[in-house]
């Protein structure tokens, strides 16, 4: 199946999350200010995150009526 616009947003959102996460835990940031931002950013395409796959089921629900 070839994915959507929205699949491909939805993987590249979950891949800078994982690059986020993946620098916190090694001690990437070089202040406090700097681990903040990257929490912010992280929490930021998170709710990125939730707001496109909430948006693609109200899409189906409205396809299924």
């Amino acid at each position: 199946m070839a994915k959507t616009v929205i699949d491909l947003l939805s993987d590249r959102i979950e891949e800078q999350i994982s690059l986020l996460i993946d620098s916190l835990s090694d001690g990437v940031a070089k202040d406090y200010a700097e681990y903040r931002d990257m929490c912010g950013a992280i929490r930021g395409l998170r709710t990125a995150h939730r707001e496109t796959n909430d948006l693609v089921r109200k899409l189906k629900e409205e396809d299924d009526d």
